[in-house]
C-alpha cells in the first residue's frame, strides 16, 4: 500500500469535509434566521448539487487524463474561493438577489466538493495494494471518517456562527484550508490515477450494465436521505420544537458522526457476507426503518417530547442502516470498475449521487412546505423502496477471487 499518498489524499479530503459540513450549517441557519422560507433555503443548495452532476462526469474524465492530484488540488482551491465569495453577501440585499448570489457561490462549492470526493475515492483504487480485503477496508475508512468529520463540521458551523458570526466564520475556514492546500500541492505524487490510455470524452456516458444499475440505485438512496435531512429536519427542530442552533447542529453532527463510524467498520460488520446479497438485504431493512419513523412522527404520540424521541431514536437507527448501504455501494463501484477507467466510472457514479441529492434537496423544501416533516419522511420511505427494487438487478461481481478476499477482510 502507498501509505504516504493515502495519508495525503485522506488529509485533504478530511480538511475539505470539515469546511463542507460547516458551510452547509452556516448557510442554512444564517438564512433561516433572516426569515427565508423552506423553498428559498432549498434553492440555496440546488446549484451546489446540480454542479456536482456535471463535475463528476467531466472531472472523472479530466482526472484520468491529467492525474488525480490536479483534480484534488483544484477542488480544495475552489472551496477557498467559494468561502471567500460568500462573505460579500449583505443582509440588506433583497431576498431574490441574496438567493441568486449564494446559489452561485454554492455552485463553486459544489464543484469543489465533487472534484475532491471523486479524486480521493478514485485514488484509493491505486494506493490500496493487493492485500486481502484492502480495497473494501480503505474505502470504508475513507468514507466513514469523512462522514464523521462532516458531522463535526455541522457542529463546527453552528458553533462558529454563534461565536464568531457569519463572515468571520467563513474567513477562518478559508484560511485553514489554504494551509492544507499548500501541503497537498507540495507533497502528493503527481502521477497518481493517470490513465495509460487517452479515453475519449464520450466514454463518460458509456457504462456497463452493472455500473448503470448501481448508479441508479445510488440516486434513489441519497435522495431518500436528503429529502428529510437537508431542509425539513433542521427547520422542524428549530421552528417547531424550539431547538437552539447548538441543539440542531449538535444532533445533525452526532447523526453524521455515528453514520461515519458505522461506515468505517462496515467490512467487519459484513464479514462473511456476499456484498450483492448484503446490498439487497440492507436496502430492504432501510425501507422498513424509514416507514416506521414516518408513522411515528405522523401520529405524534406524547406531543413534542414523544416526537423528539421518535426523531432522535428513529433517525439514529436509520443512520446506522443507511451507512451500511452506502459503504456497500462505495465498495461495489470500485469493484465493478476497470483500473484504466476507474476515475471515469466513479465520476459517473457520483454524478448519479449528486443528482439524487439535487432531487432530495428540492423535495425536502417542497414536501416540508406541503405537509411538514411527516410527508418528507414518507417521501424518503418511497425512495428507499425504489432503491431496494434496483438492487435486485445488480449483477454478480466480475471476479470470485476478489469477493472471497473481501469477505475475509
Amino acid at each position: 500500500m502507498q501509505t504516504r499518498n493515502y495519508a495525503l489524499v485522506t488529509a485533504g479530503y478530511w480538511a475539505f469535509t470539515l469546511t463542507d459540513g460547516a458551510l452547509r450549517m452556516l448557510v442554512l441557519l444564517h438564512f433561516n434566521e433572516l426569515g427565508y422560507s423552506p423553498i428559498a433555503l432549498a434553492f440555496l443548495f440546488l446549484l451546489y448539487e446540480f454542479m456536482g452532476i456535471l463535475t463528476n462526469l467531466l472531472g472523472g474524465w479530466v482526472g484520468s487524463r491529467t492525474g488525480l492530484n490536479k483534480t484534488l488540488i483544484a477542488g480544495l482551491g475552489l472551496q477557498v474561493v467559494a468561502l471567500g465569495a460568500l462573505t460579500f453577501q449583505q443582509e440588506s440585499w433583497a431576498e431574490a438577489a441574496s438567493v441568486a448570489f449564494v446559489m452561485g457561490a454554492q455552485a463553486l462549492s459544489g464543484v469543489a466538493k465533487d472534484l475532491t470526493k471523486m479524486s480521493s475515492k478514485s485514488a484509493v483504487k491505486f494506493v490500496a495494494g493487493d492485500g486481502d480485503g484492502a480495497l473494501f477496508r480503505l474505502v470504508a475508512i475513507l468514507t466513514g471518517s469523512k462522514n464523521a468529520l462532516k458531522g463535526v463540521g455541522f457542529f463546527l458551523g453552528a458553533a462558529l456562527l454563534a461565536a464568531l458570526g457569519y463572515d468571520t466564520a467563513l474567513w477562518t475556514m478559508a484560511a485553514a484550508l489554504v494551509v492544507v492546500l499548500a501541503v497537498v500541492a507540495t507533497m502528493l505524487n503527481e502521477d497518481i490515477g493517470r490513465s495509460a490510455k487517452q479515453t475519449p470524452l464520450r466514454s463518460v456516458l458509456s457504462k456497463s450494465d452493472a455500473i448503470n444499475r448501481l448508479s441508479f440505485a445510488r440516486f434513489f438512496l441519497f435522495a431518500s436521505r436528503d429529502i428529510w435531512f437537508v431542509v425539513a429536519l433542521p427547520i422542524f427542530l428549530h421552528d417547531e420544537l424550539g431547538w437552539s442552533f447548538y441543539g440542531v447542529g449538535g444532533f445533525l453532527a452526532a447523526w453524521v458522526i455515528g453514520y461515519g463510524m458505522i461506515q468505517s467498520v462496515a467490512p467487519r460488520l459484513l464479514r462473511g457476507s456476499d456484498e450483492i446479497t448484503a446490498a439487497r438485504q440492507w436496502s430492504f431493512a432501510l425501507g422498513i426503518v424509514a416507514a416506521i419513523i414516518a408513522a411515528a412522527v405522523g401520529v405524534r404520540v406524547g406531543g413534542d417530547t414523544g416526537t423528539s424521541v421518535a426523531i432522535v431514536g428513529g433517525l439514529l437507527v436509520f443512520g446506522a442502516v443507511f451507512a451500511l448501504n452506502s459503504s456497500l455501494h462505495s465498495y461495489l463501484i470500485l469493484a465493478y470498475s476497470d483500473d484504466d477507467d476507474v476515475s471515469i466510472d466513479v465520476g459517473f457514479y457520483y454524478s448519479a449521487n449528486a443528482a439524487g441529492r439535487l432531487v432530495g434537496t428540492l423535495l425536502s423544501g417542497l414536501l416540508y412546505l406541503w405537509g411538514g416533516l411527516t410527508v418528507a419522511l414518507i417521501g424518503a420511505a418511497v425512495f428507499v423502496a425504489i432503491t431496494w427494487l434496483l438492487t435486485l438487478r445488480l449483477p454478480e461481481l466480475p471476479a470470485a477471487s476478489e469477493r472471497s478476499a473481501v469477505a475475509t477482510g
